[in-house]
């Protein structure tokens, strides 16, 4: 079977030759702590596809965001830490050693209605040439039609979690509060941006799949009401999704971290019918959802990092307890974030290596 072939096999729960080979990325760390890594010249996540010999599968879409962002710029730094503006706005401060880390934001751009209406006209225009998508170009890049052997993407952006990055974790919680109608309206100034992309591209390509990105959770649930979630965030799902179904579109996946149940009855009501890469610890064993949805559901991800970096025997244990998964359909594994740097790599291959054997030839 070709990549493409496999994927929407697996996806739609038909028989295939094997599991889609996939793996989600590294921290960067990684590309200089692992020695096949450092001695091969491998920066990044393409190189590294390449070398493991992955399936393919790849996404294209437009300009969701502000545009243009905010200049970055260091406010100050000294010996340990850096304050700087990123592109959205935020005063972050960071810590000079080099190491991944979540940064300490400080202050958004974006707090009042006045904010917002200065940094909506300047920085989202729908009009703005940046927003112009080259279709001729992405066509020169993927076969638009049935001739491609690996899955395409259509990207769908994020309705809240990119508003999230823009106003901080505590800044959206009291701006849902305080302001309900600006995050309304930030809503549907980003839904309008991905719809205008939609209108350009779903006529183009032969999309196997829909995908997005949220990061609107974590291990206690989520950051915004279901209440809100559900009449605020979905709607626009919804008219996204009547989109993509007008041109076969039927698998959206959203890549969305930490406990996500409270949330997946809204999820797949407005569409989203596939979560990636799926968070075991801040959330549950895939198998757990599955048997709540059923094949209403598709998962990608799933195979819990602490597990990696526990050893060979944990992650045996583990990876057995996917095979009924697999075998089912709908369930394509690989690590639930991109693998930290204390996973040795020896153990890293070896899990690739058990990937293989255990995830062969399978018949849902």
């Amino acid at each position: 079977m070709t990549d493409r072939e496999r994927f929407n096999a697996q996806m739609h729960y038909k028989e295939t030759d094997r599991s889609f080979n996939m793996e989600f990325g590294y921290w960067s760390e990684n590309y200089t702590v692992w020695k096949m890594f450092a001695d091969n010249g491998i920066k990044g996540e393409g190189q590294a596809n390449k070398f493991f010999s992955f399936d393919r599968i790849e996404s294209v879409g437009g300009n969701y965001w502000m545009s243009p962002g905010f200049p970055e710029t260091v406010i100050s730094e000294n010996k340990e830490y850096k304050i700087y503006q990123n592109s959205d706005g935020l005063l972050a401060e960071v810590k000079k050693d080099g190491k991944s880390s979540i940064p300490h934001y400080m202050k958004s751009s974006v707090v009042t209605p006045d904010d917002w209406a200065k940094v909506k006209k300047e920085r989202f225009n729908p009009k703005d040439e940046s927003r112009k998508i080259n279709v001729e170009l992405l066509k020169a890049m993927h076969s638009p039609r049935g001739e491609r052997d690996y899955p395409l993407g259509v990207h769908c952006g994020s309705m809240i979690g990119k508003i999230r990055d823009m106003l901080t974790f505590e800044g959206i919680c009291y701006a849902i509060y305080d302001y309900p109608d600006m995050v309304e309206d930030m809503v549907e100034t980003v839904c309008m941006l991905v719809e205008n992309a939609l209108d350009v591209l779903l006529p183009q390509f032969d999309f196997d799949y829909a995908s997005g990105w949220e990061d609107i959770c974590y291990n206690g649930g989520p950051i915004v009401s279901v209440g809100f979630f559900k009449d605020v965030v979905m709607p626009r799902y919804k008219r996204l999704n009547k989109k993509l179904k007008n041109f076969g579109i039927d698998i959206w996946y959203t890549d969305c971290d930490g406990d996500v149940r409270p949330l997946m009855p809204y999820f797949l009501e407005g569409g989203i019918n596939s979560l990636f890469p799926f968070e075991v610890n801040s959330c549950a064993h895939p198998a757990e959802l599955f048997a709540t949805y059923g094949k209403e559901l598709r998962i990608m991800g799933g195979v819990d990092k602490m597990k990696l970096g526990a050893g060979r025997n944990e992650i045996d244990k583990y990876l057995e307890t996917l095979v009924p998964l697999v075998k089912r359909g709908g369930y394509i594994p690989f690590c639930d974030h991109r693998c930290p740097p204390n996973v040795p790599e020896e153990d890293y291959l070896y899990y690739l290596d058990r990937k293989k054997e255990l995830f062969g030839k399978i018949s849902p």
